[in-house]
This record gives structure tokens, C-alpha cells and sequence, in this order.
């Protein structure tokens, strides 16, 4: 097993899973390990090959271990743009055995970072040989142990402290609806106000950031804090690893509350959110966007509110997410077109997006695939999902402290309405969400409105409309079922 550079942090909070312990003491710990890739590896985020030849910041897994009495729960957010569904099978595998934590109360993110390693093609090879055959130096393996390295960590480091919670509102503009409504009535991704034929933005954004901040037993210490906002992290760009924006929010906040002080990003529902305003010509810089997020948070922290009941508690529920028929001309399109791009060749972005999407989508719902799946995809495969059916059966999860705190975890990249549906009916003054936790198969999950708008979302989504309406539901019933709890 390589080693990782891990440190952990005392924290504090409160947990409980479909049981309470109220006798008990609430736990938390935090901690974080490396998972920067090498230089030369290839780095994800684009429908074009690109190889790292540096590092702008570290990649890291951060972890959050809730505990009370024999009841825990745990949640890791990786610098990943997802989480393939073997990664989390294996971290949550390795890391229940070594913690005891129940696997259904793991949960893996992800942050979206463009500037974060395409890992999936390797971690299929790598998976495919017999346990003692895989590569122990392989990144595919730093990034397994890194990511079970931090809960394990954090889980020895869980202590008692004091929490408080609450959101700020971000004035500052650094969010963007990205859909536009246009003069024909149809809807594009992408657009400019510059444009005559754009006409207005196709949805909202949430300029909420939503926090949870741990403090020491006594009050007296920030050392740590969990912060949510609904922003694509896409805006780096280039050939140097990077966690983007987070990274900068990170900086602040230590800069506060000193180095040892650990700073979790969690983001929120942003399928349809990114950082180009369309009133612009130039785009906000990485820095900017994080330091202007920062400012928000540190000018939060101040007005948070103690959480006074820290009864803790963990529900999950599966939801089996409907996957549209892939046809055989779909698939044969497919074969003709990514060699194509992969030589260098000119392919239309939208049919490459669909050429892609229809190999992954076959060897999901197939078991014997239609394509050579392993040769056209470096992206997509999967061990665990590989001909599971007509349906995803993908995870909600949720997390709450006493009657104050929620968090929900939902799979794929969630379209903003969605996320704020959910907040607005919640229970929960303070309700945060996590995208992109424990798979990123189902790609996009758009509105069934947006479905008939059409554009690149849709055109990237693995599952039918209605997705993402059964999400918000499952979320919903699970934060009813805690809040009515006695």
C-alpha cells in the first residue's frame, strides 16, 4: 500500500442512524490525504485527451466521521470530477472493514474539479486482474487507499465538540444559469447576451452557501468547516491539477483559523449553473470565484447558530433511475465516430456526446455488450454496473443533526431546480446538497422540463425524464421521516 500523506483534524458532531442513542456523546473527526495524481497522467473533464505536466494545488479526499456510541456515519469528498461506481464500492468496502461504519453509511463525492485525473479507464484494468495481481503503485490504488486512508484516519480522530449552522447569501456574482431561452423558442447551453437571438436565462441559480462549522468541546476553536454552493468547478482550465475554486475558499478559511484547520467543499446541485456571465466577455478567474466565496463564508461564521439538540440521524434509500433504449444505429454511429475523434478527426461535439453516451449506456444494460465497449471508452466501464438492466439503482442518503441540520447526498450532476425544490420543502433550517455522491453514471439529471428544451444536458443525461423528480421525492421522504421521529 503506498503511503499518504494524511492529517487529521478533532472535530465534532452529533450521529444516529434509524436508532438513537441519545445517552451517548456526539463525535466527529476530519481528516484529508493526497490523491494528487503524477505528471503525464491523463486529466478528465473534456471530450479530448489531455496529459498533466503539473500541479497547481494538491488534490485531496477529505473525510467526516460522525459518530455516537456504536452508531457512525461517514462521508469523504474527493478532488474528482466523479465518483465511478467501482471507486466507491471499493473505499466503502475497505474502509466499513477497517471502521466498522456500515457501508449504506458511507457516502463519496465528488467535487468536479476539470483539473482532476480520468482515472476510470485505469480503474477497470486495474480491477479486472485478481487481488494480488493489481499494481500497488498504480494511481488507481493511491486513489482507493487515499480515500479509505482519510475516513479511517478521521474515524480515530473523532472527539467531542460544539457545532453551530446557518448559510450566507453570495451578492457577489460568480453563478450563472448557463440554459438560455432563445428568440425560436428553443433552449441552448452556452449562450451570450450578445447574442440578438438569446432571450433570457432558462432557470435560476441558488446563491445560498449553506455551512456547518465545528468547533472545539469548550467553543473556543474552529477546526472545521463544511461549506455548500451550487457552482460548476470547471474554471481553471489547463494541463496542471487543480481543485479549483474550493482550493481558495481553503486558503481563507486557514488563514483564519490556522493550517491544522480542515476546510470540506460539498457541491451543490449545479447541472445547469457555471461561472460565464453572459452579460461578460472575460469569465471570472478561479481566484476570484474562491475568494469571493470565502468572503461570504467568513462573513457567515460569525452569525451561525449553535446547534443545541445534536441528535444525529442516517437514512438511505435506492431509487432505480430509468435508462432510455439504446438502439443498434446508435451504437454503430458510435463506432464510426470515436476512432474518428480519437485520431484527431473532426466530429460534431453533440454527436460525439451521444456516441459516448450510447457505448456507456450499452454496456450498463447489457451484460454482453453490442460494442467493444473496452476499446472505444476510457471512461464509463463499470464492474459493479455492468449489465444491471433497464434501471440505475442509484443512492440517496441523508444526514441530519437534532432539527436544525440536513445534509442529502444525490447521485450525477443535478439541475439547480431540483436541489432548491428540495430545500424549499425541507424540514430543515439549514439544508444542504451534495451532488455527485457514489456514481456518476446517470451523467446529467435535468427537470423533465428541461428534457423538452433539449440542448447538451439533455443530450448527456443516461436517464429518462422524471429522474430527477424521483430524486427530490425519495429526498424528501427521508428528511420527513427523520424530522417526525421521536
Amino acid at each position: 500500500m503506498l503511503e499518504f500523506f494524511v492529517r487529521a483534524i478533532v472535530v465534532v458532531a452529533c450521529v444516529l442512524t434509524s436508532q438513537f442513542a441519545f445517552a451517548e456523546e456526539l463525535l466527529v473527526g476530519l481528516a484529508e490525504a493526497d490523491i494528487t495524481p503524477p505528471v503525464g497522467f491523463p486529466m478528465a473533464g473534456y471530450y479530448h485527451e489531455r496529459l498533466a505536466d503539473g500541479q497547481r494545488d494538491p488534490l485531496q479526499a477529505k473525510a467526516v466521521v460522525l459518530r455516537q456510541g456504536n452508531v457512525s456515519a461517514a462521508f469523504v469528498v474527493a478532488d474528482l470530477t466523479g465518483v465511478a461506481r467501482d471507486l466507491y464500492k471499493q473505499v466503502v468496502q475497505q474502509a466499513s472493514a477497517a471502521t466498522g461504519i456500515s457501508e449504506q453509511h458511507i457516502v463519496l463525492s465528488a467535487t468536479h474539479s476539470h483539473t482532476a485525473p480520468d482515472y476510470s479507464g485505469q480503474l477497470y484494468s486495474h480491477l479486472k486482474k485478481a487481488a494480488d495481481d493489481r499494481d500497488a503503485n498504480s494511481y488507481s490504488q493511491k486513489l482507493i487507499d487515499g480515500c479509505v486512508s482519510a475516513l479511517v484516519t478521521a474515524n480515530s480522530a473523532a472527539q467531542p465538540a460544539s457545532i453551530v449552522a446557518g448559510r450566507g447569501q453570495q451578492k457577489v456574482p460568480v453563478a450563472f444559469n448557463r440554459r438560455f431561452v432563445m428568440k425560436d423558442g428553443s433552449v441552448k447551453t452556452w449562450q451570450s447576451y450578445t447574442s440578438s437571438d438569446v432571450l433570457r436565462a432558462a432557470g435560476p441559480i441558488d446563491p445560498e452557501v449553506g455551512l456547518l462549522a465545528f468547533k472545539s468541546a469548550d467553543g473556543e476553536k474552529t477546526v472545521g468547516v463544511v461549506s455548500n454552493f451550487a457552482l460548476h468547478l470547471d474554471t481553471v482550465g489547463g494541463t496542471q491539477w487543480s481543485g479549483d475554486y474550493p482550493y481558495y475558499i481553503e486558503q481563507s478559511l486557514r488563514k483564519r483559523f490556522g493550517e491544522k484547520m480542515t476546510s470540506v467543499f460539498g457541491l451543490g446541485c449545479c447541472g445547469d449553473i457555471n461561472h460565464s456571465n453572459p452579460n461578460a466577455k472575460e469569465r471570472n478567474k478561479t481566484d476570484f470565484i474562491g475568494n469571493a466565496i470565502a468572503d461570504t463564508i467568513n462573513a457567515a461564521l460569525p452569525d451561525l447558530k449553535p446547534v443545541k439538540e445534536t441528535r444525529l440521524q442516517v437514512r438511505s434509500t435506492t431509487v432505480n433511475l430509468p435508462m432510455p433504449e439504446v438502439t443498434q444505429h446508435e451504437l454503430s454511429r458510435a463506432e464510426e465516430l470515436i476512432p474518428i475523434a480519437r485520431a484527431g478527426g473532426k466530429v460534431a461535439f453533440f454527436d460525439l456526446v451521444s456516441a459516448y453516451k450510447a457505448v456507456v449506456q450499452d454496456q450498463l444494460q447489457n451484460k454482453t455488450p453490442r460494442t467493444d465497449c473496452e476499446t472505444l471508452l476510457s471512461w464509463g466501464l463499470s464492474h459493479e454496473w455492468r449489465g444491471i438492466g433497464k434501471t440505475l439503482p442509484v443512492d440517496v442518503t441523508t444526514i441530519t443533526i437534532g432539527r436544525d441540520v440536513a445534509i442529502v447526498f444525490l447521485p450525477g450532476e443535478v439541475f439547480v431546480e431540483l436541489g432548491l425544490a428540495i430545500k424549499q420543502a425541507s424540514p430543515y433550517s439549514t439544508t444542504m446538497i451534495f451532488e455527485l455522491s457514489n456514481c456518476v453514471e446517470t451523467m446529467y439529471i435535468p427537470t423533465r422540463a428541461a428534457y423538452a428544451g433539449g440542448s447538451y444536458e439533455v443530450t448527456n443525461s443516461a436517464v429518462e425524464p422524471g429522474s430527477g423528480e424521483m430524486l427530490v421525492e425519495a429526498a424528501l421522504t427521508l428528511l420527513r421521516e427523520s424530522a417526525s421521529a421521536e
